[in-house]
């Protein structure tokens, strides 16, 4: 039942397809479709390219090479995550169009005009994919570490006795035994650059993202919306196909029963500052420059409603977040426990089909949420009209329920994995002790597993809790009218190039994107210090 209700909104996207939508279809196939898949496409194959270059090159130097600022560089890396990417694409774009400091400095400097010189446009698709992928790459170099860290010395130390040199140890050796790490991360930055909505929004760029929201808010046509949806889902649900047969069919190891942990080589002379200049590019201009130009923004002129607005703001944003977060890690803990008391089949395939939502774009969930909702309210509304005076009105789809519906679709596959990663460190003989001691299922949950998976369950809830902090496209579309949030107040702010009063709720946002980057990165840690125990 839960794996019915998480796929009716896709359910209800793919119906969609059937339906007339009054020529609102035509018309946008006609006019803007082509560029909707033209831009989508771009925007992928760059930051496609783009992650991978970074992603891979620095997970490459901080695993195997000691220098300057080694250690700081293998968790700094990282940061540009705690950002949302509409963040970054509002900061950089203040800090590099024409009337920002940056070319305004340069004229003052070599006193030039308008005409003598040229300067890379940032709301374009061009800039589009360069904020993507600095802030998408942490997906890529965290997968790439892994992979990397995971690999014995003695591979590397056999190519090299061989006459490999370093850069065919890392293209013959290195690369191709880490590829399926790598091919995950890079799936995700995919699904993710193809869901994005704030940052191609605020660079002006027409994808599938943007024309789903503004065909449902300008035109007002849910179900060509829903079309539009239709055509992003089979996108996505493309890409979730190869990356799942891509984790299925991996099988690289080495054969050798030795293992041995690599051990960083230290790099002399100029090379270890050109190896810290690589490192410190993505951390200054994906992390450090957002948040500096976020903070000068603040103390010149941040929002002078903040004190009147924010502790509203505040309250909404986090009890929306108390909530989903509760209400996932409740289901999340009931369905891997499911998973792993019972061999059906059917369980088991019900609770993939709960965890495919993380892959959907939350503007698709939201507009598939909307058409159930509505055929909902108006069979209850018409019983209450007919047997009693009661007024209803949009109890469902005009509330926060709406909110937290599309909140569980969207990230119920989070709690899911983490703790069905929890389950499977529990040794089998403690579950058996406990049944030898008369405990029923029950019981062991309760008594046995829960203890043991406080770690997990609580990653897993603050995970939740700051997604649906930075979640923008479900809430702007499923939250009611007088309803806002830190995430939709900058969102609007910035829209109306009223940057300086959005950078105070953006450095909110900010700040708690910083609490799972540091976890993260403490539990990556922890798993390789483990791998390399073994």
């Amino acid at each position: 039942m839960i794996a019915l209700i998480i796929s009716v909104p896709l359910l209800a996207v793919l119906w969609s397809v059937t339906e007339d939508s009054e020529g609102v279809w035509g018309h946008l196939a006609e006019t803007v479709l082509s560029g909707y898949i033209r831009n989508t496409v771009i925007l992928a194959i760059g930051v496609g390219i783009s992650t991978p270059v970074i992603g891979v090159s620095t997970a490459w130097l901080v695993t195997n090479y000691d220098f300057p600022g080694a250690r700081i560089f293998r968790w700094a890396l990282l940061l540009p995550l705690a950002i949302p990417t509409y963040l970054t694409a509002y900061a950089l774009t203040d800090l590099f169009e024409f009337s920002g400091p940056i070319q305004t400095w340069l004229r003052d400097l070599m006193e030039w005009d308008a005409n003598d010189y040229w300067f890379p446009d940032m709301r374009s698709l061009s800039g589009a994919v360069s904020i993507l992928s600095l802030g998408l790459y942490p997906y890529v170099f965290i997968a790439a570490r892994t992979g990397f860290s995971s690999q014995s010395a003695s591979m590397l130390e056999a190519s090299h006795l061989l006459g490999a040199g370093p850069w065919r140890r890392f293209f013959s050796v290195a690369l191709p035994m880490a590829r399926p790490s790598i091919f995950a991360g890079l799936a995700l930055v995919l699904m993710e650059t193809i869901a994005e909505f704030g940052a191609v929004d605020y660079c002006a760029v027409d994808t599938f993202s943007t024309g789903i929201y503004r065909t449902w808010t300008g035109r007002g046509s849910l179900v060509a919306a829903s079309q539009l949806s239709a055509c992003l889902l089979g996108v996505v649900s493309l890409l979730y196909l190869v990356e799942f047969i891509s984790r299925r069919s991996a099988r690289f190891h080495h054969t050798s029963q030795r293992s041995q942990s690599i051990q960083p080589t230290a790099i002399l002379g100029r090379q270890r500052w050109l190896a810290s200049f690589v490192c410190c590019i993505p951390i200054v201009l994906g992390f450090l420059l957002p948040v500096s130009r976020f903070v000068c923004l603040t103390i010149e002129a941040g929002d002078a409603r903040a004190g009147e607005l924010f502790l509203e703001l505040a309250t909404n944003s986090l009890t929306l977040a108390g909530i989903a977060a509760a209400s996932t890690i409740t289901l999340g803990l009931f369905l891997a426990y499911m998973r792993r008391e019972s061999k059906s089949v059917a369980i088991s395939s019900a609770v993939q089909v709960a965890g495919f939502g993380y892959a959907i774009p939350g503007g698709v969930i939201a507009i598939g949420i909307l058409g159930p909702l509505w055929w909902v309210e108006d069979r209850i509304l018409t019983f209450t009209e007919a047997s009693t005076d009661w007024d209803l009105g949009l109890f469902l789809s005009g509330s926060i329920v709406a909110v937290l519906l599309g909140y569980q679709v969207r990230f119920l596959a989070i709690p899911l994995n983490v703790i069905s990663a929890g389950f499977a460190r529990i040794r089998p003989s403690i579950e058996d002790a406990a049944a030898n001691l008369g405990a029923t299922r029950i019981q062991r949950l309760f008594r046995v597993h829960i203890p043991l998976l406080t770690g997990s369950l609580f990653a897993a809830a603050l995970v939740v809790f700051v997604d649906v902090l930075k979640e923008l496209p479900a809430t702007l579309i499923l939250r009611p009218f007088d309803f806002e949030t830190l995430a939709v107040r900058v969102y609007q702010l910035a829209s109306d190039e009223r940057l300086s009063e959005a950078s105070t709720g953006a450095l909110a946002i900010i700040a708690a994107g910083l609490v799972p980057v540091i976890l993260l990165n403490r539990l990556s840690t922890a798993s390789q210090a483990g791998t390399n125990h073994d």
